[in-house]
């Protein structure tokens, strides 16, 4: 599973995961991409998940990009435990996901192969998804 080498505090803050992803939010690695249209916390069984089926669709002749990282612990507290007595232990890592955010791509395959790879690995998540395109680099010349 994915999970930081080394954090600055165990037990952090909520990160929220309401509002509109300020970066990450286009196609920029592959040709294909899989978009979140609303926010959560994706944890990291779930990226592996997705990595497993999206690995399995493209094979040797393409390539995955992973945009997210699970670096927030989440803690809980043991079962019939009595209230107060400090926060809980970590227990497992997510990533946080707001809207907007590109989270897979995809490279190297056909568009059905890929379209079908990334609507594979949308239902392993709990966040609602789109498949989106990388739009076309447009050539700046002057004047």
């Amino acid at each position: 599973m994915l999970q930081p080498k080394r954090v600055k505090y165990r037990r952090p803050h909520i990160i929220r995961y309401e509002g509109l992803s300020k970066a990450g939010n286009e196609v920029s690695y592959g040709e294909y991409g899989l978009q979140a249209t609303s926010g959560n916390w994706v944890s990291d069984r779930q990226i592996e998940s997705c990595r497993v089926v999206l690995s399995r669709y493209v094979k040797k002749g393409g390539k995955v990009y992973i945009r997210i990282f699970p670096q927030m612990a989440k803690t809980k507290k043991p079962a019939e435990v009595r209230m107060g007595s400090g926060k809980g232990n970590p227990e497992y890592w997510v990533a946080v996901v707001k809207k907007n955010r590109v989270m897979f791509e995809i490279a190297g395959i056909s568009e059905a192969d890929a379209m079908e790879a990334l609507h594979q690995a949308s239902y392993k998540l709990n966040v609602s998804t789109r498949i989106v395109k990388r739009k076309p680099i447009e050539n700046k010349e002057g004047k």
